[in-house]
């Protein structure tokens, strides 16, 4: 297997042909969802008239800003499911697109604190193992086994009495994931158009017939909506209400190290996340921040907080220094679960709600996001996370329950 190089700067341009006038599909949202929508379609399905549509530049939003984590440890069954064929994809998925993007399965670390963490991992390891997820329960001494790093003393204020552990999640480099997707969506027919934002929709009734944009009317037998952060957005303007609210995530990163820290290693009590990336730099994140925005940057007193709790859980990093912090926007729906099917406007389909879950998501969300705008019909595994659920109330509740902020 060959790595590709990066791309010479960020706002580099793929093809970006000239949209045609009409297309079978169209996908809003040219970052990881939307590229594995359209490549799980034309590969999937056969439909290569395809276009992604995409205001900035290609896996400029999210995808560019994320930490990177993939795992499927997540405690209901619906929810493990997705993710667990996720991580399953993802294990394949650098041969199959034939690029390299640095799958790194390391493992996840989730770190308890009290009595409360410690029975709900050792419930949430139970849970995944009957669900076929890869879990362990981790002692003090094995935590500190698996992570030699980390400060496991009892007289610490928030001492570690144990930890879940998957050793098949890990992390991937992000923009080299979507420039792979890109490629071979590319190679197989479909027109990726950056610079081209969708400020409107084309309607015959309650049916969607194709897209205004800034670069023209663009006529599509469905469209599907696979943009983070601003899906309530460009629902309004298609005439319908999404139960989700958009807030800023940051995370940053430190100056290069050599390589110091084996794994991945999750704590919500204390509200961090610290991972090391391929080149060196520590990666550090919490939650979302508690406000609405859709600006791409973040709260200074997270980050304090964030770092107060990095040092305690790791001291040797209080020698570090933070080179860069930035953020993202991502949308939460009530139950922190994703929204994934058909909307109340006919030949219109959203992909959207997966908070902090997103990029771990990726070839999942694709495969299960293509199946659903190709058939008409949902997935096995996206049926639960229809919208419908929020007027039934068979709702698929993960705040909290996977011992991280989502």
């Amino acid at each position: 297997m060959t790595a590709e190089p990066l791309p010479e700067h960020p706002d580099f341009l793929w093809r970006n042909p000239e949209p045609r006038s009409s297309y079978d599909v169209v996908i809003v949202g040219a970052g990881g969802h939307g590229l594995a929508t359209a490549y799980y379609l034309a590969k999937n399905h056969g439909i290569t008239n395809v276009a992604v549509l995409e205001k900035g530049w290609l896996a400029g939003g999210n995808m560019a800003r994320n930490t990177t984590i993939i795992r499927s440890n997540y405690l209901w069954d619906e929810s493990a499911a997705i993710y667990e064929h996720a991580l399953k994809l993802w294990e394949g998925l650098p041969a199959e697109l034939d690029y390299d993007f640095l799958f790194s399965q390391r493992g996840v670390l989730n770190l308890a604190h009290t009595l409360q963490d410690v029975r709900e991992g050792v419930r949430r390891v139970g849970a995944n193992r009957l669900n076929g997820v890869d879990a362990e329960w981790l002692e003090p001494d094995e935590v500190a086994e698996v992570c030699p790093i980390l400060n496991v003393s009892p007289r610490t204020r928030y001492p570690v009495l144990g930890g879940t552990f998957q050793p098949r999640a890990g992390i991937a480099k992000h923009d080299h994931v979507a420039w792979a997707l890109a490629r071979r969506a590319d190679e197989l027919g479909v027109d990726l158009i950056q610079g081209c934002e969708v400020t409107g929709f084309l309607k015959d009734g309650d049916r969607v017939v194709g897209v205004e944009t800034s670069r023209g009317r663009i006529l599509a037998g469905r469209v599907g909506l696979a943009a983070a952060g601003h899906s309530s957005v460009l629902a309004r303007l298609a005439g319908f209400r999404l139960p989700v609210q958009s807030h800023p995530l940051q995370a940053l990163v430190s100056e290069l190290h050599e390589p110091v820290h084996p794994t991945v290693v999750m704590s919500n009590h204390v509200h961090v996340y610290v991972s090391q990336a391929h080149k060196g730099e520590l990666v550090m994140g919490a939650g979302v921040d508690a406000y609405n925005g859709y600006g791409q940057r973040g709260s200074f007193h997270v980050i304090e907080q964030q770092m107060a709790a990095a040092v305690e859980l790791f001291p040797v990093f209080a020698r570090a220094h933070v080179l860069r912090t930035w953020g993202g926007i991502v949308d939460v729906t009530p139950d922190a679960s994703p929204v994934v099917g058909s909307t109340p406007v006919e030949n219109l389909y959203v992909n959207c709600g997966w908070g902090t879950g997103g990029f771990k998501a990726t070839p999942a969300a694709g495969w299960t996001f293509a199946h659903t705008i190709a058939t008409g019909e949902p997935h096995p595994l996206n049926a639960p996370f229809a919208l419908d659920r929020f007027t039934t109330g068979a709702l698929i509740d993960e705040h909290g329950a996977a011992a991280v902020a989502h």
